[in-house]
């Protein structure tokens, strides 16, 4: 059986639908920078997705190719995420999406060096014509943080983000949202074939 992220790590991937504290440790990621509301058609978002996912089936597919990577175990191509930010504010403003900074972000499988990944970039860029250069090889420590499970539109996230930051207040602890430290959200289902009131979507935000 291939390994999944999702079941094998559920403490980082499905939190309950009420608040938790989590200590989250360093992981590897590709990762894609923007900025602009992420549903524009054909926008910059819709793009970075195209670019992560061409790289991250890269390397899963790399066993039936030239390239044996060290260490390579069978996996499940883990949820995409993204951290999420707005210029001269704490948190985001669902209602002008198109003042979004973003990085959007799959995880990579621990055995995956710079060296695959630069490969990786070349090979989806030579397999695919297009240009996957903009992808970073990006090491984050997320560190200390309050949790939940969301379940609806986006939209809606300003409730669950609410009952967050009370569950974390009221255990002694303050929000810690800095210019490296930012709002999570990892998505659990495809907006593209799910119902908006069942999307599952993992909020997270740094506390100290």
């Amino acid at each position: 059986m291939p390994f999944d992220f999702k079941k094998e790590y559920k403490e980082y991937y499905m939190p309950p639908k009420t608040p938790t504290i989590v200590t989250v440790p360093p992981m590897r990621y590709i990762a894609v920078r923007g900025q602009g509301d992420p549903n524009v058609e054909d926008g910059e978002y819709q793009r970075a997705i195209g670019i992560l996912y061409g790289i991250a089936f890269t390397i899963k597919m790399s066993k039936k190719g030239d390239r044996q990577i060290e260490g390579y175990y069978d996996y499940v191509v883990p949820p995409l995420e993204g951290f999420w930010w707005q210029e001269g504010m704490t948190g985001v403003d669902y209602a002008h999406k198109e003042g979004f900074r973003w990085i959007s972000l799959i995880r990579l499988p621990d055995f995956v060096t710079k060296d695959d990944f630069d490969w990786a970039v070349e090979e989806a860029s030579r397999k695919k014509g297009g240009d996957f250069s903009a992808a970073e090889y990006m090491s984050y420590d997320e560190g200390l943080c309050v949790q939940c499970m969301h379940i609806g539109p986006y939209d809606d996230e300003p409730a669950t983000v609410e009952l967050m930051h009370k569950y974390m207040m009221d255990r002694g602890y303050e929000l810690d949202i800095t210019d490296s430290r930012y709002h999570h959200e990892i998505y659990l289902s495809d907006a593209r074939r799910t119902a908006p009131d069942k999307l599952k979507t993992v909020i997270r935000h740094p506390i100290r």
